[in-house]
This record gives structure tokens, C-alpha cells and sequence, in this order.
């Protein structure tokens, strides 16, 4: 068993390439091997969201404080608030965020195949993001 500390994984800014506005992400975990699995919280200030991207093998968010956005390439943006689990299919193309004028906080857990775990496309649009 390990113990990891909480404030003992520093906290880094999303990069830009990948988001929009202020984003932080404080790893909670890596898998050792031969797990695959790993979590980090994430933290979307107002008007922040990451870019269209899709995960090789899926991914699990679970929103913990906030109200954001998800949306899959060519569905609706759906509202997410704290307690909803959103369980993305491998490769599907998506994104996800804050609302305009709230922050959101949501756990993302994922898993790499031979080390990959997500692959980035994309921003999404301002346009993209304010239409309904």
C-alpha cells in the first residue's frame, strides 16, 4: 500500500495548446505497472475548456464542484454539475469545461495503451462554445 500525500504533487497550469482560459491540474494518482489507470482533479476557471480531443481508451469524468459544459463531436452540449459521472466511449471526440460565468471541478480518469492517453485536436471555437 502507498500513501500519497495530499500537497505532495505539485499543481501545474493546463497548456495552452490544449486549453482555453485557466485551467489547473493536481495529479492524484499514476498507475504502476501493469496498471494503466490515472486521475487528476481539474480545475476550469470561468470561460475555460479544453481543446477537441479524443482518449485511446476512454474516459471517466466525475464533477465534484461547479456547473461546466461536455460535448461530444456533433451532439448537444450538455450541463454537468457535481455528482453527475460523464463516461466517454474510446475515441470519441469531445471537449469539456466551465460555463461562461462559473468555474467547474471534476475528477478525470483515463487509461494509456502503450502510453498514450489522449490525443489533442482542435480548439474549440468561441463560436462552438457560446452556441447552445
Amino acid at each position: 500500500m502507498e500513501i500519497k500525500r495530499n500537497c505532495s504533487r505539485p499543481s501545474r497550469k493546463g497548456p495552452a495548446e490544449y486549453f482555453t482560459g485557466a485551467v489547473r491540474i493536481d495529479p492524484l494518482f499514476e498507475a504502476a505497472a501493469p496498471g494503466r489507470a490515472s486521475g487528476a482533479s481539474v480545475t476550469f476557471e470561468p470561460g475555460a475548456r479544453t481543446a477537441w480531443h479524443t482518449h485511446t481508451l476512454g474516459q471517466t469524468l466525475i464533477v465534484t464542484s461547479g456547473c461546466g459544459w461536455a460535448q461530444r463531436w456533433g451532439g448537444p452540449k450538455e450541463e454537468i454539475r457535481p455528482g453527475d459521472v460523464i463516461c466517454i466511449p474510446p475515441g470519441e471526440k469531445h471537449w469539456h469545461g466551465a460555463t461562461p460565468t462559473t468555474s467547474v471541478t471534476h475528477i478525470a480518469i483515463q487509461e494509456a495503451l502503450d502510453g498514450k492517453v489522449v490525443d489533442w485536436m482542435e480548439q474549440v471555437t468561441d463560436e462552438q462554445y457560446r452556441t447552445t
